[in-house]
C-alpha cells in the first residue's frame, strides 16, 4: 500500500518552527546564564545592559544583507550557514563576565549570524507557501520563538543552578548542530511542480534566484524568469512598509525588554528567585506561542472565507493585539507578586503575538517576491529596538538608583514598562492609517 504523501512545504514549515525555537532558547539562555554569572561577579545594571544589548548591534548589521544574500543565493543555504556559525561560537566561548572584550566580540558574532536567519526563513516560506496558508505558516514558524523562550525559561535556570552558567552555552551549541543536520538532510529548494498553482499564486519556483538574463516565459510547462532588480527606493519610501517597520520596532522593543529584564525584575524588583518559581515563569512565552497560532488561524479563516479583506484582517488583529498589550504593559509595575507579574506579562506578550498576524505577515502581502528583503528592512528596525530598549532599561534602572530609589519599588520600574506601552498605541494607529493588504511590488 502506498504511503500517504506529506507535502514538502509542511516539512519546511516544521523545520523553520524548530529553527526559531532553538534561536530563542539561545537568546533567553544567554540572558539567564549571563545574569547569574554577572550578579555573582558584582557587575552593575548599566554594564549588564551593555553586554545584553551587544547581540543586537551585530543582529542589526546583518538583517538587510541577510535578505539580499538570501534573495541571490537562496534562503536554504544561507540559513544553514548562519546556524552553524552561531552554534560553533556558543560551543567555544567561555562565559566570564570579567572578560568584557571577548564577550562583546562573541555576542556580536552570534548577532551577525542570527541576523541572517529570519530574512532567510521568509525567503524560504515565500518560495514554498501558497497565499492562503501564509498567515498560519508564518505564525507557526514565528511561534517557535515563544516556544523556545518558554522552554528556556522552564529548563535553563535549573541547569544553571545544577551545572553552572557555562552549561547553557554547551546545550545551545548542541541543539544548533542537531538542527543543522536535520536541515541539511530534509530541506531543499522547491521543485517546479510542488504546487499546481505556483505560478498563478505568485510563490514557488518563480521566487527562486535564477541566473541568466532570460525573460519570463513558459516553455513546455517550465516557468523561468529574469532576475529582477530589487526596487530599493520604492521599498524605502513605501508608507505601508513603514507601517510594518514601526510595528516591528514596537513589538521587539517590548519583547526584548521583557525577555532580557524580566529575570532581573523577578530577582531584584520582587525578591523572587527564578529557580523557585517552577513552571509559572514559562507561561508568558507559552501564551505567545498559543496566541501567535490563534492569530494565524483566525486571519486565514477570515481571508479564505471572504469574511474580511486582507487589509481589514491585518488591521483588526494588529490593533486588538497591540491595544490590549499596551494596557497590560502600563499596568505591569502595579503588580507586586510573582503570580501577578506572570499574569500581566502573559497578557502583554500574548496579545503582542496575536498582533503578528497583522504586521508580521504583511510584508508577504505587499511584496511576496521580495519577502526576504522587506523582512530584513523591517527586522532591522526590530533589532534597533533591542539595542535601544535593552540598553535604555539598564540606564533607567541606574538612574533610579542614583535618585535613591530602591529597585523593589514600582517607581523604579514604571518608565521601563510605560515606554513600550505608549509605543504600542502609536504604532497601532500608524498601522491603521498606512497599511494595506494589497500587493504593491511586482
Amino acid at each position: 500500500m502506498k504511503s500517504k504523501y506529506i507535502p514538502k512545504r509542511y516539512v519546511i514549515v516544521i523545520l523553520t518552527f524548530i529553527c526559531t525555537s532553538v534561536c530563542y532558547i539561545e537568546r533567553v539562555g544567554f540572558s539567564i546564564a549571563y545574569t547569574a554569572a554577572a550578579d555573582a561577579a558584582g557587575i552593575d545594571q548599566s554594564s549588564k545592559g551593555v553586554i545584553l544589548s551587544t547581540f543586537y548591534y551585530g543582529y542589526a548589521c546583518s538583517q538587510i544583507p541577510g535578505g539580499w544574500v538570501a534573495q541571490k543565493v537562496g534562503g536554504r543555504r544561507v540559513l544553514l550557514f548562519s546556524f552553524l556559525l552561531w552554534s560553533l561560537t556558543c560551543a567555544f566561548v567561555p562565559l566570564d563576565p570579567n572578560q568584557v572584550v571577548m564577550l562583546v566580540v562573541a555576542r556580536l558574532l552570534v548577532g551577525v549570524a542570527q541576523g541572517f536567519i529570519f530574512p532567510s526563513i521568509h525567503t524560504v516560506l515565500a518560495q514554498w507557501v501558497p497565499p492562503h496558508e501564509r498567515s498560519r505558516s508564518v505564525s507557526l514558524t514565528t511561534s517557535g520563538m515563544y516556544f523556545g523562550a518558554a522552554a528556556g525559561m522552564l529548563i535553563l535556570p535549573t541547569l544553571v543552578r545544577l551545572k553552572g552558567p557555562q552549561s547553557v552555552f554547551l546545550v545551545e551549541a548542541a541543539l544548533g548542530i542537531m538542527w543543522s543536520l536535520l536541515w541539511l538532510k530534509y530541506a531543499s529548494d522547491p521543485p517546479r511542480s510542488e504546487h499546481p498553482k505556483a505560478t498563478a499564486a505568485g510563490f514557488g519556483e518563480s521566487l527562486l534566484p535564477v541566473k541568466g538574463s532570460q525573460k519570463a516565459k513558459i516553455e513546455n510547462g517550465v516557468h523561468s524568469m529574469r532576475t529582477q532588480k530589487i526596487p530599493w527606493k520604492r521599498i524605502i519610501f513605501s508608507l505601508p512598509v513603514w507601517a510594518i517597520v514601526a510595528n516591528n520596532f514596537t513589538f521587539h522593543y517590548a519583547l526584548y525588554v521583557l525577555m532580557n529584564w524580566l529575570p532581573t525584575y523577578f530577582e531584584l524588583g520582587l525578591n523572587s528567585s527564578l529557580q523557585e518559581m517552577g513552571s509559572s515563569k514559562m507561561i508568558p512565552y507559552l501564551n505567545m506561542f498559543l496566541f501567535s497560532n490563534i492569530g494565524g488561524i483566525v486571519a486565514d479563516h477570515l481571508i479564505t472565507r471572504r469574511i474580511m479583506s486582507v487589509t481589514k484582517t491585518r488591521k483588526l488583529l494588529n490593533t486588538v493585539g497591540f491595544m490590549v498589550a499596551s494596557c497590560a504593559l502600563i499596568c505591569l509595575p502595579l503588580f507586586r507578586t510573582p503570580n501577578g507579574v506572570v499574569l500581566c506579562s502573559s497578557l502583554a506578550l500574548g496579545f503582542l503575538a496575536l498582533g503578528r498576524a497583522g504586521f508580521a505577515v504583511n510584508h508577504m502581502d505587499v511584496a511576496p517576491r521580495y519577502a526576504g528583503i522587506v523582512m530584513g528592512v523591517c527586522n532591522t528596525a526590530g533589532t534597533l529596538a533591542g539595542i535601544v530598549g535593552v540598553d535604555l532599561t539598564g540606564r533607567l534602572l541606574e538612574g533610579a538608583k542614583a535618585a535613591q530609589l530602591d529597585l523593589t519599588s514600582p517607581e523604579s520600574w514604571r518608565a521601563v514598562f510605560l515606554i513600550p506601552g505608549l509605543l504600542c498605541i502609536f504604532s497601532s494607529i500608524m498601522f491603521l492609517v498606512l497599511s494595506t493588504g494589497e500587493r504593491i511590488f511586482d
